[in-house]
């Protein structure tokens, strides 16, 4: 993935931190192993006739740029292509066509416990997740005591992760991420793992983060949130952008649609 240092504007007024120009992203979806020799040798067949793959395009000609210090939320149905869309940005995909760019250093949280090994202690994890996000030992190091206490995990810093439970994981996960002191943030769902308590407290971070001029992109089914803490928001739906704009017009809209398909579907 290129990542050039780009100073088009964003459509917002100011210089675009990342743009999408015409990105797709195709996965192609291969039959299961064969169970048997028999199996095997019915496929082999099968695939002199026809096509060894069924072709999914996750995302379709996606074109937008997020301008430095926005917060751009994603909505849209499960299978939208919401988390294909951050993990392209993050660079875990290659994009099938187009390209993406950015300016400045980038953290991501996008999957509960990603970049975490079960084996491994909280505390080993921190500096593993650390490494992999660019911070240097020293980095870790300084700020270790400020992790742990954001996630609330003094008195299991020590257990082996594998005993940890979901909500434990994304405490660690987003306060490791965050302490990378990024200029772009990408965060997926895993936030809804947390309780109350601690959603509240991610919140709150976050809008930190914006007061600093961070550039967030931020998927999530929580639509008041985005509403609140979005300045623009974009739906998706299979693997294409349905709106682009204003938060309350464009849940408005997405809502609109979820009424019709549920509607039809009671006929």
């Amino acid at each position: 993935m290129d990542r050039i240092i780009r100073t088009e504007d964003s459509g917002q007024g100011v210089s675009a931190a990342i743009e999408f120009q015409n990105v797709s992203k195709k996965f192609v979806l291969r039959p299961g192993r064969p169970t048997s020799i028999q199996e095997m040798v019915i496929n082999s067949l099968k695939l002199r006739l026809r096509n060894p793959g069924e072709e999914l395009w996750a995302l379709k000609d996606i074109s937008f740029a997020v301008g430095q210090g926005e917060t751009v939320g994603i909505i849209g149905p499960n299978g939208s292509g919401k988390s294909t869309l951050l993990k392209v940005a993050s660079g875990i995909y290659e994009p099938t066509a187009g390209k993406i760019t950015f300016s400045g250093r980038m953290s991501s949280l996008l999957e509960l416990g990603a970049g975490f090994h079960p084996d491994l202690t909280g505390r080993e994890n921190v500096y593993l997740y650390g490494s992999i996000l660019g911070l240097s030992r020293k980095h870790i190091n300084r700020r270790f005591g400020e992790i742990v206490g954001f996630a609330e995990l003094d008195r299991f810093i020590d257990m082996p992760a594998k005993y940890y439970s979901s909500g434990m994981y994304v405490r660690l996960g987003f306060a490791v991420a965050t302490q990378v002191d990024p200029e772009i943030l990408l965060i997926d769902e895993v936030l809804a793992v947390g309780d109350e308590y601690f959603q509240r407290k991610c919140l709150k971070k976050i809008e930190d983060l914006q007061r600093l001029g961070v550039t967030i992109l931020l998927v999530s089914h929580n639509l008041t949130t985005v509403q609140n803490l979005c300045c623009r928001a974009l739906w998706l739906d299979k693997g294409m952008i349905q709106e682009l704009g204003e938060p309350e017009f464009v849940v408005g809209r997405y809502l609109d649609d979820v009424a019709g398909h549920e509607k039809a579907t009671a006929i």
